[in-house]
């Protein structure tokens, strides 16, 4: 078992902001791509962290947006349509979106509309 399993969300996210304000994004869209891949609506979301539940019990909440399969690319130097562990694949397909919004890339094309 990898050991961001059991590490909080919550102590994660203030990173996923900050290299995503780094590059002028906002909260607010950092948000709607976690809503987007989660399902969590803002308060589901904000429950989330202030619980500081473990990215396990984060996904095992989730409920996957049915587009997630068009989220491919390498972070960390994998394929994220590889990753054979279900957990560490839906744990890279966030990471994959933080770095596709904090590369600038429009919101509608980092939600697969």
């Amino acid at each position: 078992m990898s050991r961001i399993f059991t590490m909080s969300f919550a102590s994660v996210y203030p990173l996923y902001l900050a290299k995503v304000e780094r590059k002028g994004r906002t909260k607010a869209e950092l948000d709607a791509v976690i809503e987007w891949l989660t399902g969590f609506d803002e308060g589901e979301l904000q429950h989330h962290l202030d619980a500081e539940t473990t990215f396990e019990e984060f996904f095992a909440d989730a409920r996957l947006n049915s587009a997630v399969s068009l989220i491919t690319g390498v972070v960390c130097g994998v394929r994220v349509e590889e990753i054979e562990d279900p957990l560490m694949q839906k744990i890279r397909y966030l990471d994959k979106l933080v770095d596709e919004l904090a590369k600038g890339k429009a919101l509608e094309k980092v939600l697969r509309a």
